[in-house]
């Protein structure tokens, strides 16, 4: 009996010391755990606590500006003021719910809402003018909180509205260059820290603590204001006198893809980028009808849209044919007014017909006969190679967004009616800028650009500038045929259908069309005309579409008209005056063809 009483005593006597030994550890694994909290991590948490006590204002980086290739700025920021409250700071409400609905023009029961609410701090109206800001600010309210920012400003309201584009309530881009170049524009926003005490009061010894935005770099673009404003004018004239529902320009460098214009007519208000035009602006329309007229009205029309090129894009078939050995200017032809294919008659733009003519005079001529001839000599193989080569089944790569890309059939889709129809221009679709840039290689020597807006990026003050590069494909055509296709196409302005963009003392080479929108019997046409100087070695080359004219529609009568206005005010501005020596050229051309 005593040694069970004894082994009981034992028992809880290590019982005790085990319990004792435990307690001590963990004691002791506390008292490490703080001993390193408080001595190794104490600025990791003073941090924290310093966080907790610590309340973030966003400031607005400046965004870069957007200069023009003579220095003009055609966007660039304003000052603005957002304006906001800290609900636990405010010491009176009453007062400024009624500053600030009176200074902001907003109703009472909008800023009680945002006055009352408890949070952080609670935005009541952004984009506030400078001048309204610095009124709010000498009330001297407490909780009011006045951040100066920027927003965005376009000095020339509706000029290259569609190329610009515009940028959001946050100064983001939207469309146009502004969000294709978002990651040299938009910079970095800095921040204002202020500490709190535990009631989300300021503590004012504290003060405040700054880290400064970096503002966005400039873009350099090659659009010169100048002729972006001459051409918006020509367009503007245009649309009015022949009642069209949209006219498109664009100018640019074939030599190097630099846009110096790029016009859509209507344009837009880029300072008021979501007003609608005011007949639309008062129709009862819902938020979904509203957005898709503010789509439409922002769109590109020169590299959103697709469109029939009708005969300027007998180019193609001109080069391609020339470029494959199965036409030369020599070659002779009769035109009896139309052209059997298959059971299809295919008819040329003059009934009676052209007769007897070579191909310098076909292209003058615009024969639809002679190009579907031409088009059936190559074959479906060698023209779809011909497609593919010169670039049509690419998009351009322009530094804009949402190009759209042609619209072509399938080769074994393509037969000899559809051979035929594309070789002047119809039963497909490519936007404005393809036809500019295609042609452009058949001008240029063969060299396929990029065509493109943005030259570099700086900083403010000009420093770490950066030039941008584009991709150039060379040997698109021969330089041969190169040398041909101006000559062709300088002969149709001088004595062919494009004569309406003749200028005496210029050498102008361009190339008609005039094609019906589907449905066929709708009525509807499309005049356009492109042309180039000097034709010798073009420095310039201008296109222009004429969407639905009223009238007369034919694209020699009334498009190219339009684009010898632009040469005539351009060409002498651009330095390009020494062009009267015209006989030279066609002897040289013509001796390289073979004649």
């Amino acid at each position: 009996m005593k040694e069970a009483d004894h082994s009981h005593k034992t028992f809880h006597r290590n019982k005790t010391v085990t319990v004792l030994f435990l307690c001590l550890a963990v004691f002791m694994v506390l008292i490490g755990r703080l001993v390193y909290l408080m001595v190794f991590q104490s600025e990791y948490y003073m941090e924290k606590a310093k966080e907790l006590h610590e309340r973030e204002r966003s400031i607005k980086a400046a965004r870069g500006r957007i200069i023009d290739a003579n220095g003009e700025i055609l966007a660039d920021n304003r000052t603005v003021c957002t304006i906001s409250v800290i609900h636990n700071q405010i010491e009176d409400a009453e007062q400024v719910i009624a500053v600030l609905s009176k200074e902001l023009g907003l109703s009472e029961d909008y800023v009680r809402k945002r006055v009352e609410k408890y949070s952080a701090i609670e935005k009541i109206k952004s984009n506030v003018d400078k001048s309204v800001g610095d009124t709010i600010r000498s009330y001297e309210l407490a909780g009011v909180k006045v951040d100066e920012d920027y927003k965005r400003y376009y000095p020339y309201d509706s000029l290259a509205s569609k190329v610009l584009g515009f940028t959001g309530g946050d100064n983001q881009g939207i469309i146009g260059l502004e969000v294709i170049y978002e990651e040299y524009l938009q910079g970095e926003a800095g921040m204002i820290l202020t500490v709190t005490d535990a009631k989300g009061v300021e503590v004012p010894e504290a003060g405040e603590e700054r880290i400064e935005p970096v503002n966005g770099k400039d873009l350099y673009i090659s659009l010169d204001m100048n002729i972006q404003s001459y051409a918006t004018q020509l367009a503007m004239q245009t649309m009015e006198t022949k009642q069209a529902e949209s006219v498109s320009i664009i100018v640019m460098n074939p030599q190097n893809g630099e846009i110096k214009a790029m016009v859509n007519v209507p344009e837009f208000d880029l300072n008021n980028p979501y007003t609608l035009p005011e007949d639309l602006e008062e129709a009862d329309l819902d938020a979904e009808k509203k957005q898709e007229l503010l789509n439409a009205m922002w769109r590109n029309g020169c590299i959103n849209d697709t469109y029939e090129p009708g005969s300027t894009f007998k180019t193609v078939t001109a080069a391609a044919a020339l470029e494959e050995g199965v036409v030369t200017v020599d070659d002779t032809f009769s035109c009896p007014g139309y052209v059997m294919v298959e059971d299809r008659k295919i008819r040329c733009h003059k009934v009676a017909g052209h007769g007897a003519e070579n191909f310098v005079q076909a292209t003058m001529n615009s024969c639809n006969p002679v190009f579907v001839t031409v088009g059936l000599r190559l074959g479906v193989d060698n023209y779809y190679k011909y497609f593919k080569q010169f670039g049509l089944l690419d998009k351009t790569g322009i530094d804009l967004p949402g190009e759209a890309g042609t619209i072509m059939h399938k080769k074994e889709n393509i037969g000899l009616v559809e051979l035929a129809t594309i070789s002047f221009g119809q039963s497909f679709q490519i936007t404005p800028i393809q036809l500019a840039v295609t042609v452009s290689s058949f001008v240029n020597g063969g060299r396929r650009v990029t065509p493109h807006f943005g030259v570099r990026v700086a900083d403010t003050d000009g420093s770490n500038s950066q030039s941008f590069a584009y991709q150039v494909r060379e040997n698109v055509v021969s330089a041969e045929t190169s040398e041909t296709m101006k000559y062709l196409l300088e002969q149709v302005v001088e004595s062919g259908g494009g004569q309406k963009a003749y200028i005496e003392g210029y050498r102008i080479g361009g190339k008609t069309a005039t094609s019906q929108t589907l449905p066929r019997g709708s009525g509807k046409y499309i005049a356009s005309f492109i042309g180039f100087a000097p034709a010798d070695n073009p420095e310039i080359l201008a296109l222009c579409i004429i969407n639905h004219p009223q009238g007369v529609y034919y694209g020699g009568q009334i498009a190219a008209p339009v684009v010898k206005q632009l040469f005539e005010n351009i060409l002498p501005y651009l330095g390009n005056m020494d062009y009267n020596n015209r006989s030279g050229s066609e002897g040289s051309a013509s001796g390289k063809s073979g004649e």
